[in-house]
């Protein structure tokens, strides 16, 4: 199990943020999109592309629809890998940063007005190496790109589950590997995302994108 500490905007992306917008836009951006619920929601995640079931992910609604995508093609561990809606506008690119001794992914919301598009610096997830480790146990400090501590996630990441905390410790999204109403569990490819209300399930959907690419799932 590896335990990941998450704070949203770290400084040296809000400085980039500011420089182009104000920090009361960049929380419009992030609370005014329509994939917050105002209830629990519920996703089907295949990770495999349906561009000929090649690597990447697709993602299901409750009610079978397909609401997001990964396509990798036939590259598996890519350095950069693009999160979409259904019909393929980049939500958000992910990049691996790979410098000496010390790593990270990088994420990046794409913002639409409608004639042109941009990158905007949003998280970053990061690998801490100095931290005791128990049996079977590996933690992971990971810190994403916000402005607020109040924004601050703990993820707790093993190898058949993820699990997103919010400052307080409250549990607001999991994933688990899928389960037939018989009990019987679906392949280690077929997995439960659950979101509490009230959170940005693209942003959650970010996340799980990095943890994938950790495990090499991607």
């Amino acid at each position: 199990m590896s335990m990941a500490k998450v704070y949203s905007n770290k400084s040296n992306y809000i400085s980039t943020i500011s420089s182009s917008s104000s920090s009361s836009s960049f929380s419009s951006i992030s609370s005014s999109n329509s994939y917050v619920s105002q209830r629990r929601e519920t996703f089907t995640l295949w990770m495999k592309s349906l561009v000929y079931h090649g690597n990447g992910c697709t993602v299901y609604d409750s009610n079978g629809q397909i609401v997001y995508r990964i396509d990798n093609y036939n590259i598996k561990r890519s350095k950069e890998v693009h999160l979409m809606d259904s019909n393929g506008k980049v939500l958000f690119s992910i990049r691996n940063r790979k410098v000496p001794v010390f790593g990270h992914w990088d994420g990046y919301k794409w913002s639409y007005d409608g004639v042109t598009s941009k990158e905007i610096p949003w998280f970053q997830v990061k690998k801490i190496h100095n931290v005791r480790k128990g049996d079977n146990v590996n933690y992971y400090n990971v810190i994403l790109g916000c402005n607020s501590e109040a924004s601050c996630y703990n993820i707790i990441l093993a190898t058949r589950s993820i699990k997103i905390m919010n400052h307080q410790g409250q549990l607001v999204a999991e994933v688990k590997q899928k389960q037939a109403s018989s009990g019987v569990l679906f392949g280690d490819d077929v997995l439960t995302l659950v979101v509490e209300p009230h959170v940005d399930h693209s942003l959650v959907m970010a996340l799980v994108t990095v943890c994938g690419l950790i495990h090499h799932k991607i």
